[in-house]
């Protein structure tokens, strides 16, 4: 299926907007949008907190930032205009709102709309970019690829990934060095629990950390695998008498044999999904129970996606491809398509940005191949580490102040002036 194209506008702004949970460089993809469309002339608009901003019609003038504060975005983590957790339901279940949308749009001469997110928000643009045919508005609706679980289908990987990949792997090499040392009069075992509900992604990316059975991560739980206690026992106690202490990472989203997540809290986010947290001390409560040893254990949570200080070149310079691609796209003419990384080689490392259908993306979930997890389950085979590897290469040097502190960026985010009736969705 190639991208679905229209004749390219001349005239009219660019709506741009985050989704979801921010990463370490999606503020980079920010910038790519804004530096590539200014070169083109052509004026962008941020919605305030994502597509809430756009139904309230709370947009943010970016032209009134300085050249300096955009390229600034590129180091500064966050989502500099704000973020939600908000999906548009279908036409038949909510007209009011895509007809909403379409009003903002021709109030404020949005011709082109970038939504830059993981699947839902694929999915919120490939309804848009249906939607304006209907409505009888001409709209260009383009998805931009974010999302730090590295699920999206299609695109090689997730700007954002690598960088929360590489804060992982650092991570778990820093603490084991510090568990072994402690080990032989005190903590025995180290948790790290990690985000992934239901691909294993990150949880892989601390296997980077080090190679062979006495290198830790000891032992990896994937979301892809049934937690097996006995087996999980007997690892980390072969792993203590044999090494003298054990690293474990598990991933957020291990389940049980019957399909239950061994931490749900019980609640559910605006997209549905299972609100987890406390795998780790689940995990920990059971080795002390059962085995016995002293442990420590880490949810590390927003810090693995707000980590600029760590985060990836390779994984920086992705976010700000995609965003100055997903400009080239709209003024093209295209609709309903993502810019998405495409690996050309492994070694060394080649990659490109290529248009692909947004059908085939939305609400489809990319998970770990059968090949990327050893036949025990509990590591990654050199198969993953080929693919993992080149995503976490790389240093993007922050600036520094003298109070010894990045200098981050806060923009204006000068509010554009309503010209619309207040709306609540």
């Amino acid at each position: 299926m190639s991208p679905a194209r229209r004749s390219s506008a001349t005239t009219g702004n660019l709506l741009y907007a985050q989704s979801g949970g921010v990463t370490a460089v999606i503020n980079a993809t920010a910038a790519g949008v804004i530096e590539a469309a200014r070169a083109r002339g052509v004026k962008v608009y941020a919605a305030r907190n994502g597509i809430l901003g756009a139904l309230r019609e709370d947009l943010i003038d970016t032209t009134k930032e300085t050249a300096s504060a955009i390229a600034a975005l590129r180091h500064t983590p966050g989502g500099a205009f704000g973020s939600c957790r908000y999906k548009l339901k279908s036409l038949e279940d909510n007209r009011a709102e895509y007809e909403r949308l379409i009003e903002v749009f021709r109030a404020h001469d949005i011709r082109w709309f970038l939504y830059n997110g993981g699947n839902d928000s694929a999915d919120t643009a490939l309804k848009l970019s249906r939607i304006g045919k209907t409505l009888g508005y001409d709209i260009r609706c383009i998805g931009v690829p974010k999302t730090v679980d590295n699920d999206l289908a299609v695109t090689d990987c997730c700007p954002g990934f690598g960088s929360v990949a590489k804060y992982t792997a650092i991570s778990t090499l820093e603490a084991s060095l510090d568990v072994a040392s402690m080990a032989e009069t005190s903590t025995k075992v180290f948790i790290l629990e990690v985000m992934g509900r239901h691909a294993g992604w990150i949880a892989a990316a601390a296997g980077l950390a080090g190679e062979g059975p006495d290198a830790a991560p000891h032992i990896i739980l994937f979301p892809e695998n049934a937690f097996d206690e006995a087996a999980f026992l007997a690892r980390v106690k072969a792993t203590v008498e044999r090494v003298g202490w054990c690293t474990v990472v598990a991933s957020e989203g291990v389940r049980n044999a019957a399909g239950q997540f061994l931490a749900e809290a019980g609640t559910r986010d605006a997209f549905g999904h299972a609100q987890l947290g406390g795998v780790a001390p689940v995990l920990a409560a059971l080795v002390k129970e059962k085995l016995g040893y002293k442990y420590h254990w880490a949810v590390p949570d927003y810090l693995q996606r707000s980590a600029r200080h760590a985060a990836s070149k390779v994984d920086a310079d992705q976010a700000f491809a995609v965003g100055r691609a997903a400009v080239d796209y709209a003024l093209a003419g295209m609709n309903a398509v993502m810019p998405v990384i495409v690996r050309s080689a492994d070694a060394p490392y080649r990659w490109k940005i290529e248009p692909a259908p947004l059908a085939k993306i939305a609400n489809r979930e990319k998970k770990m191949p059968k090949s990327f997890i050893t036949r025990d389950g509990f590591g990654i085979t050199a198969a993953a580490r080929r693919y993992l590897s080149p995503l976490i290469r790389g240093e993007a040097p922050l600036p520094y102040g003298k109070n010894g502190l990045p200098n981050y960026v806060r923009l204006k985010n000068t509010a554009v002036t309503a010209r619309l009736p207040a709306f609540k969705p």
